[in-house]
């Protein structure tokens, strides 16, 4: 768009001067002319590069306060994430501790319940 607009500008000007130029005018009053539309075009061009500087420091100004706010997001969401896998390595850490003291009454149980069968085993084989 940018380029379409920039030859339409320059076609103008090229219009404009050549109409200048075989117009009916006296020399003085053609150079007159060109000097106040060329003073109008940069007129015209110091009024448009302020608004885009202006465009552009918004634009900046948006960007690092949008990076910011995602920054402050994403160390909250390290921070969340870091707290949790310590919660569940916490309770991994106390399942394990149960289920090897479980482990442990099994084996015993086990062994007493083997021992109870072996013997009443030879009980009644006699």
């Amino acid at each position: 768009m940018a380029k379409t607009f920039g030859k339409v500008v320059i076609a103008t000007v090229i219009g404009y001067v050549a109409g200048l130029l075989f117009a009916p005018k006296a020399g003085k009053e053609t150079r007159a002319d060109l000097k106040n539309k060329a003073n109008d075009l940069k007129s015209e061009a110091d009024v448009k590069k302020a608004q885009l500087k202006r465009a552009t420091k918004e634009g900046v100004q948006s960007f690092k306060q949008g990076a910011a706010k995602v920054e402050k997001e994403a160390r909250g969401m390290a921070k969340s994430a870091t707290n949790s896998a310590k919660v569940v390595q916490a309770e991994a850490s106390q399942l394990a501790s149960e289920a090897k003291e479980r482990a442990a009454h099994m084996k015993h149980d086990s062994e007493v319940t083997a021992k109870h069968v072996k013997a009443d085993f030879k009980r009644n084989i006699k």
